[in-house]
């Protein structure tokens, strides 16, 4: 169950609300919070705005036809039937016999053009912010914040997405449908800042979990550092370096 007690508990649950991350029961609860929170609103908002600008760090890319043909049919079903927004959260309890309303205009997410106008760039915005949303955050002035990608080289197909704050941690979270490594072999996790010689090793992984560990693992943190997971024998590369295909692969980027 979310807990709205602290400002970081509200702020992430509000990014999760908007991503459409929350399971039934925490969803349920957020919604009816936001009845009578006009700050839980407000913050609703925010992640709006931050979703959409997100945008600009990945490049445009054509999406099949037969992904705005499901669009298309998900928009119809929001509009034929009542959604759960934070304006409807505000109308959850009963009315006496409301008259008929004309219907609202549907917000940039429910619109095909909307959708068509970021593509599959909106695809790794929801993979970044879902990064942000399983930490907390710290108010005030922040460190810098570097989020990475992990797509495969073969079909560009996400993976994994890495979050690094300088000074604080490194959040590696592996992202449904992400490769498994299969009997005898492992997942090992690399990084390379601009101008390194050569890739650090920063451990095994498994597809499925998160891996947490302290940013000063890190031979540095910045902007376009590659971070990398390849296949290799099972108790990890011999040689300190990979040894086996790259199965997905990224660059940071500042936030």
């Amino acid at each position: 169950m979310i807990d709205l007690a602290t400002p970081e508990e509200r702020d992430a649950a509000a990014g999760e609300y908007v991503l459409g991350t929350l399971n039934d029961v925490d969803r349920d609860a957020y919604a009816a919070a936001l009845a009578h929170d006009e700050t839980l609103l407000a913050d609703v908002y925010a992640w709006q705005d931050r979703l959409l600008s997100l945008s600009r760090h990945a490049a445009p890319v054509a999406p099949p036809a037969a992904l705005w043909q499901r669009l298309s049919l998900s928009v119809d079903a929001l509009q034929a039937a009542p959604a759960t927004t934070p304006e409807r959260a505000r109308e959850a309890a009963p009315q006496p016999a409301p008259t008929r309303a004309a219907p609202a205009a549907p917000r940039w997410w429910q619109r095909i053009a909307a959708w068509q106008g970021i593509g599959a760039v909106a695809l790794a915005a929801a993979a970044f912010m879902a990064v942000l949303l399983v930490q907390r955050m710290e108010f005030g002035a922040a460190p810098a914040r570097y989020l990475a990608v992990l797509q495969s080289p073969v079909d560009r197909s996400t993976g994994w997405v890495v979050e690094v704050e300088a000074g604080g941690r490194l959040r590696l979270v592996a992202l449904p449908g992400a490769a498994a490594a299969g009997p005898g072999r492992a997942l090992q996790f690399w990084t390379k800042p601009q101008g390194a010689d050569a890739p650090t090793s920063l451990g095994l992984v498994r597809a499925g979990a998160t891996l947490d560990l302290p940013a000063s693992r890190l031979p540095a943190v910045g902007e376009e550092q590659l971070f990398e997971i390849t296949l290799e024998p099972e108790q990890g590369s011999p040689i300190g370096r990979p040894t086996g295909p790259i199965l997905y692969v990224g660059r940071s980027v500042r936030l």
